[in-house]
């Protein structure tokens, strides 16, 4: 969280006479923090498409359940998206932008959840393809990395625009083939590489041990990001079934990773490669992208309008700024509203200062 500090010192008396004086009374020292929060929100229209030309005063922000000025909105153009065709169920290459609104560049991560469980792998390798057009939707400015999640944590590629490399990489990746490939020569500007723990990766055994190493990189990479999860979930349960009610719980890790994920400005969204109706590891993945503005959403029925939904996700975004308000130091709650307006708002739950 960016901190703005300002000090005003008065000028030390300069006549003689006043030597004596300004010796003996202390200089005024006046320290002013101002702290801002930017928070990345998604609101979306009932057809599920990103609605534009909002403004503050369409938009209320409480912290803790008090409400607090909004200093400023601003959309920030993403990526080009696919199109969902009622008729036919089928995402349609994006159309050609045209003038000012041209996509600027985005940050993407694919992670993918591997796992040889037929249930599951039928799904990934169904997913394997929506991926590859996802990915070339995006258009040329968008840089995506890729890793995956099976024993252990791997990155496979750094960001990259280069989208054969992508396709073929992003197959590997699904199908556990070979190693990631080594990359040689200084990372540059805003790499993955140079801030991602291959040693820490290795030793993640669990997802969320996985998040939080993927969550320490991504905070070394400047910007808003998006972190696509394609997998089946993860979490444990801990009620005794004698309660009559499930409840699954997550490691130690998993709150030290949405936190991070939180100040490095990462947005989750989860898609679901279980084949059924419901399961108990979805868990996982609806509390981590609900806790980062994000979105999940099962692929066994109509996968394509799944897809086609994070391609509108990825369209674009608001960033919304506030003045922190004073309050003691800790984890606070966020809700954003809309305002005479209908629609889904979606973002962070909190922050921390």
């Amino acid at each position: 969280m960016p901190r703005l500090t300002t000090v005003l010192l008065a000028a030390a008396l300069t006549p003689p006479a006043s030597l004596l004086l300004s010796a003996q009374v202390p200089r005024l020292l006046e320290r002013v923090e101002v702290s801002r929060v930017v928070v990345d929100v998604h609101v979306l229209a009932g057809d599920g498409r990103p609605l534009r030309g909002l403004s503050a005063a369409d938009l209320r922000l409480t912290v803790d359940g008090q409400p607090v000025p909004i200093e400023s909105v601003r959309w920030i153009t993403g990526a080009a998206a696919p199109s969902f065709d009622p008729h036919d169920g089928r995402m349609r290459a994006p159309a050609a932008p045209a003038g000012d609104d041209r996509p600027r560049g985005r940050r993407v991560v694919l992670l993918v959840q591997q796992d040889f469980d037929a249930s599951r792998m039928e799904g990934l390798l169904a997913m394997r393809r929506r991926a590859e057009a996802l990915v070339g939707s995006l258009g040329p400015d968008n840089a995506v990395a890729v890793a995956s999640f099976q024993s252990h944590l791997e990155l496979w590629t750094d960001f990259t625009t280069d989208r054969e490399a992508l396709g073929a990489i992003l197959g590997r990746a699904v199908l556990a083939s070979g190693r990631p490939p080594d990359e040689a020569g200084p990372a540059p500007s805003g790499s993955l590489r140079a801030v991602f723990d291959r040693a820490a990766g290795r030793r993640a055994a669990t997802m969320e041990q996985a998040l939080l190493v993927l969550a320490r990189a991504l905070d070394g990479v400047p910007g808003p990001k998006a972190l696509v999860l394609l997998g089946h979930g993860f979490g444990r349960i801990v009620s005794p079934a004698a309660w009559g009610a499930l409840m699954v719980g997550f490691d130690d890790e998993y709150d030290r990773a949405r936190r991070i994920l939180s100040r490095a400005r990462v947005t989750v969204y989860c898609l679901d490669l279980t084949q059924a109706d419901a399961h108990t590891l979805e868990a996982g993945l609806v509390r981590i992208a609900e806790d980062t503005g994000g979105f999940y959403a099962r692929t066994h029925v109509f996968p394509d309008r799944a897809f086609a939904s994070l391609g509108e996700a990825l369209t674009g975004h608001y960033e919304v700024t506030f003045e922190t308000p004073r309050l003691p130091w800790g984890e606070h709650r966020i809700r954003i509203d809309l305002v005479g307006r209908q629609g889904v708002v979606r973002a962070r739950r909190f922050y921390v200062g």
